[in-house]
């Protein structure tokens, strides 16, 4: 079956990946030149398969205006806002009321990120992939100990699932993390025993060349414009293809992977995608002095930043906004950044000198990913993963292949069906 890949970014990738393994024949099509170059390029670097949890956090509904109001708060909101951001804070704000609905959500996710990590662990296992990846878990730092006593629960929650984690005292912190030599306050911390890190641009690079190896076909430099759909299938893809020249590429099937740009593909077709493009901002830099960095992930809840080790590299990355599709990046936001690492990690690395970035996450407003079939036979979708796409990708691949294949999936998917937003 010839099943075409719409996005080449780690989720495109680890599906292509997953149905080659299939025997498929497989077309990825990609408008950036190579693999990994959007969303993937510069995030946070961290596989936080403990960490995952819906967006639409009740607890968060109370902070959210204090963050705002905060010069260096981790959400902001440009203004005036758009009627999109509007939109996608109320319906947020609607699904976090909505009872019951975030602890049901945040278990499912967490599902999905276990058999995330036991798919990555089998990746990494079975191919020569070089992408500065490790799974040495990950510390929330508590600056606070109002912060240590919220990890508590988190704690319990993981503990009744069967995923490990442990409250540390802000000694065995230090112990853990030598190179913790910041006065940032310092409570304790819950680590994340399971979880990792690794460069996700790098690994879709070299998934990608592996996928080739397979004879999976990347078309890069290709822009899709629409579906060509009867009411029962997709028969084809519009494209515009490398050479700038109108081409019709025919399917059997096709997933969407398109991220913050898939709502637009899908919906022609009827289905509705509330995906909102979530701005985060990252620096990169190679470590002056690596006894001074982290030796894994830390996340240093004074300033919402997010500091992890890549070899000899520093990737820190920070902020939630509201912005649409601007790609500015405002001097405050890498300055707040820059703060949170010195607070930390004093010396590691010349800060001033680093590689800046920004992206957008595709948000949805209840939180879990989009996977499953679409409203067609043969069209599937895996997308909307927000700021937890690279933790998540290798099991929505795994995943969404047992969808096309008809096979019962390693983990439920209600919590992601596509059509819940006009249920």
């Amino acid at each position: 079956m010839h099943i075409a890949v719409v996005g080449g970014g780690v989720v495109g990738t680890t599906t292509a990946y997953e149905l080659a393994q299939r025997g498929h024949r497989v077309t990825v099509l990609e408008r950036h030149p190579v693999a990994g170059n959007e969303t993937s390029k510069g995030n946070a670097a961290q596989r936080s398969y403990g960490v995952v949890y819906p967006w639409a956090d009740p607890a968060m509904v109370w902070k959210a205006l204090p963050y705002l109001m905060r010069q260096d708060g981790p959400l902001k909101l440009r203004l005036p806002p758009s009627p999109a951001a509007l939109k996608f804070l109320f319906s947020t704000l609607r699904y976090a009321w909505s009872p019951g609905l975030f602890g049901l959500n945040r278990r499912a996710m967490l599902r999905l990120a276990m058999h995330s990590r036991d798919r990555f662990l089998a990746l990494e296992e079975s191919l020569p992939l070089d992408f500065d990846g490790a799974h040495k878990g990950l510390l929330h730092l508590a600056s606070t100990p109002e912060a240590l006593e919220g990890y508590r629960s988190v704690h319990r929650l993981l503990t009744e699932m069967g995923i490990a984690s442990r409250l540390l005292s802000p000694e065995q912190v230090r112990e853990q993390e030598p190179g913790m030599t910041g006065n940032g306050p310092l409570y304790g911390a819950i680590s994340y025993d399971t979880d990792g890190t690794g460069d996700c641009h790098k690994f879709s690079q070299a998934l990608a060349a592996a996928c080739e190896r397979q004879q999976v076909t990347f078309r890069y430099g290709v822009s899709v414009d629409n579906l060509i759909a009867g009411s029962q299938r997709v028969d084809a893809i519009a494209l515009a293809n490398e050479r700038g020249d109108r081409e019709v590429l025919e399917v059997d099937a096709c997933v969407i992977c398109a991220g913050c740009w898939s709502p637009e593909l899908v919906r022609p077709l009827g289905l509705r995608l509330p995906i909102y493009p979530i701005k985060g901002y990252s620096l990169t830099v190679p470590l002056s002095d690596p006894a001074k960095a982290p030796t894994s992930t830390i996340h240093d809840d004074q300033y919402k930043v997010v500091s992890t080790r890549l070899g000899d590299r520093l990737r820190a990355t920070g902020f939630v906004e509201l912005a649409d599709f601007h790609r500015n990046i405002p001097e405050a936001r890498i300055a707040t950044i820059r703060k949170s690492v010195q607070s930390r990690y004093p010396g590691c690395a010349d800060l001033d000198a680093a590689e800046t970035w920004t992206g957008f996450r595709p948000m949805t407003p209840d939180g879990p990913a989009i996977i499953g079939q679409g409203p067609r036979d043969n069209l599937y979708l895996n997308t909307g993963h927000g700021t937890f796409g690279w933790t998540l990708s290798a099991g929505s691949a795994s995943v969404i292949a047992q969808v096309i294949e008809g096979e019962p999936t390693a983990v439920p998917l209600d919590a992601f069906r596509p059509g819940r937003y006009q249920e």
